[in-house]
């Protein structure tokens, strides 16, 4: 499957902001079953790029603007060859998958999550998570503007609704609760209409197999339509982009994404 991502987030401030600083984890690595083949970030006004590596392994660009400025749009052009895996995920690992394990703000647990993690304790591990990834499908309503980035995976599972950041937040807290390594990933789901955000889904750790990509959002394992870009304890450690400013006030965010896919030609 070939991909190609056209990604374009535009800040609006009310004034001039200073010392615009943003950290970028928009390029994504190679791995089997994901081969990059071009890949570019631009800005739309003067500014330096400085490439890093963080300790979860995703590439970070940070970019500094040059001088105030009341606008910024950060863009991101690629072309991906992404191959079938059934869902594995067989990427570097930088970290003992222990860290793994380990609960945030985001994804603390309180007794919804452990009630819902409850329902498959007696399982295997395996078809624990496949359960757990059917269940939020089906009792989750998808809906944005119902929470934000702040929202916490107990808040979002009480009231039922949410985006694809919170539900691949209660899947984590549910796995983890069921003892399970379990990683927030953000990345691009190639569909055939223009989308307003980045897509994310989770990873866990199952026994004798590997890292098992999830999607709870739509119920399913990733296929060769989900581009991997970065991966964290959460939505903060992989965030596509955060930044920081002096002054500037008020401020609009504005994100498409359009992420398509093609079958790769044969060559005669």
């Amino acid at each position: 499957m070939h991909l190609t991502i056209n990604h374009r987030t535009r800040y609006r401030y009310d004034g001039a902001a200073a010392d615009v600083i943003q950290a970028l984890r928009l390029t994504p690595n190679d791995h089997e079953g994901q081969h990059i083949r071009t890949w570019r970030i631009d800005a739309d006004v003067d500014g330096c790029f400085r490439d890093s590596v963080d300790a979860f392994g995703n590439r970070v660009t940070m970019f500094y603007a040059d001088r105030p400025v009341s606008e910024v749009t950060i863009g991101v052009t690629g072309e991906a060859e992404m191959t079938e895996t059934a869902g594995l995920v067989r990427a570097p690992e930088p970290l003992p998958p222990s860290i793994f394990l380990r609960s945030t703000p985001l994804t603390a647990p309180d007794p919804v999550i452990a009630a819902l993690a409850g329902r498959f304790a007696n399982a295997t591990k395996l078809a624990a998570l496949h359960g757990l990834c059917d269940a939020l499908y089906a009792d989750m309503r998808f809906e944005v503007g119902a929470t934000d980035a702040k929202t916490t995976a107990a808040s979002a599972l009480a009231s039922g609704h949410g985006v694809c950041q919170d539900f691949a937040h209660i899947f984590i807290a549910a796995a983890r609760h069921l003892g399970v390594p379990a990683r927030y990933v953000s990345g691009h789901l190639a569909r055939t209409v223009q989308q307003e955000a980045a897509h994310a889904w989770a990873e866990a750790l199952v026994p004798d197999i590997g890292w098992i990509a999830f999607d709870p959002t739509n119920g399913i394992c990733a296929t060769n339509s989900y581009l991997r870009v970065a991966v964290g304890l959460d939505y903060l450690d992989a965030a596509p982009i955060r930044g920081a400013r002096r002054g500037g006030g008020g401020e609009q965010l504005s994100v498409t994404v359009d992420a398509e896919a093609a079958q790769r030609q044969s060559q005669s």
